[in-house]
């Protein structure tokens, strides 16, 4: 799997977008369209159910060489051997985490990525040592209800401050991918965008090729 400094389009498996279409085959098509990460999210679904779930994905995304992260669930994302696990801010930090290492193991048995919404929360997510943290939500964003956007001064901030891995995330699209290049993002996630589009495999191949245009 590509280190995620070397990682440029992130996208999703997110149970709240499938609209019907089997998990698996929505991994390949992400993989296939040129995914260098891709998570796997069911909000409030059963633990057995996320397993199942993971259990389908994980092998696409390691086929393809592509980097397989479980949202929120750490101890399954062990126990599946999954190479990392997304948590948020309250999923850490309110869980009594202060460390990545009291959720990877030491040595670490998988990667961390965590989500910040704020310079503060970034400052605190990065002295907990992560493997990438996430940036956003950049503008509105349907997967993000009643959280505010942190607007583009937060990427500008990310991109003058941050030297780990950082993805900008949140209602990224083709038309305000520009504005979050501009101001200084390398690597996105991309959700509603790529899995509301008619040819999923397409759609990430636009996103990368309008990407690979800048160095990281």
């Amino acid at each position: 799997m590509k280190p995620f400094a070397a990682a440029r389009l992130y996208t999703f498996v997110d149970t709240a977008y499938l609209h019907g279409r089997d998990p698996a085959e929505v991994a390949r098509r992400l993989c296939d369209g040129g995914s260098d990460v891709v998570q796997l999210r069911a909000k409030g679904a059963p633990v057995e159910e996320i397993r199942r779930l993971a259990e389908a994905v994980l092998p696409v995304c390691e086929r393809a060489g592509v980097a397989f992260v479980l949202n929120d669930h750490p101890k399954l994302a062990l126990q599946l051997g999954a190479p990392c696990c997304h948590l948020g801010q309250e999923d850490f930090f309110d869980a009594g985490f202060r460390t990545a290492a009291q959720v990877t193991g030491c040595p670490p048995q998988m990667k961390l990525g965590l989500s910040t919404h704020a310079p503060e929360e970034a400052k605190r997510a990065l002295r907990a040592a992560p493997d990438y943290i996430a940036i956003g939500p950049v503008f509105p964003t349907g997967t993000k209800p009643g959280r505010a956007a942190v607007t583009l001064d937060y990427v500008r901030w990310a991109a003058a401050n941050v030297t780990l891995p950082w993805f900008a995330i949140g209602g990224i699209n083709l038309s305000t991918l520009d504005s979050v290049v501009d101001a200084g993002a390398r690597r996105i996630c991309v959700v509603s965008a790529i899995l509301n589009a008619p040819d999923i495999a397409a759609a990430c191949g636009e996103f990368r090729q309008r990407l690979e245009q800048f160095e990281l």
